[in-house]
């Protein structure tokens, strides 16, 4: 018998009322993006702890809905000892300066369901140099490349991950629900808003069959927080 997905709280258009696009501020004050150069010799460190065998990737957040790169093979896995966490703060992407955002990391302890792609063999270099593109935050990164553990229904493998890293310029630590569900009903940048993120996110999610708790029920949360929002707008 087929799955039936439970209906979510945040819906589409609840989310709709949180979208707008925001101008790129750029990087804040005292900080950097990485240089080309920069993320080539980063890629070439990666690579160079690289484990035998194919690349693989681990997916956990936005990279299963919007992934950007080929691969040619998807497997259902755990990361044990890391959990999802909306704890790096944006002031750009979702986020601005003056309303910032919150995106995922992998943070330390528990465990987390995702998805691992096998990446094609060619060309690793530029695979991982398009990936720290794209998940890279600053000169100062606070969301990092690691090779992790995963268990899969095949055996263990060895993935490359995105973590938090506490010394980042963009770690929010470990804020309550409450704070997180605020912030993503309310923040929005050029790529769009925390609350189509989160929706997204749990979206595909439940597609693959994972259910994490956490996102369960901040999703609620931050429809409650949209609902109360919208509430003047329907006076």
């Amino acid at each position: 018998m087929p799955t039936i997905r439970p209906e979510m709280d945040l819906t589409a258009e609840l989310v709709a009322l949180v979208e707008r696009t925001e101008p790129d501020p750029g990087p804040p004050p005292g900080t950097r993006e990485p240089t080309n150069d920069e993320l080539r010799d980063m890629a070439e460190r990666v690579l160079a702890q690289r484990p035998a065998g194919p690349i693989w990737l681990f997916a956990y957040g936005s990279l299963i809905w919007k992934p950007e790169l080929e691969h040619l093979e998807t497997r259902p896995t755990l990361a044990r000892g890391w959990h999802r966490r909306f704890c790096m703060r944006l002031t750009r992407w979702r986020g601005t300066r003056e309303v910032p955002g919150l995106m995922m990391a992998l943070d330390h302890g528990g465990s987390c369901a995702g998805l691992a792609y096998r990446l094609p063999d060619a060309d690793p270099l530029e695979q991982i140099t398009r990936l720290l593109i794209r998940e890279t935050d600053d000169a100062r990164p606070t969301n990092v490349p690691r090779w992790i553990r995963l268990e899969t229904h095949t055996g263990p493998m060895e993935a490359l991950a995105f973590v938090v890293s506490p010394l980042g310029a963009n770690y929010a630590g470990r804020l309550p629900h409450p704070e997180v569900a605020r912030t993503l009903a309310r923040a929005a940048g050029h790529w769009g808003s925390g609350a189509q993120y989160l929706h997204n996110t749990v979206d595909r999610l439940a597609a693959h069959g994972i259910r994490d708790r956490n996102l369960w029920t901040l999703q609620s949360m931050v429809a409650d927080e949209i609902r109360m929002l919208a509430l003047p707008r329907a006076a």
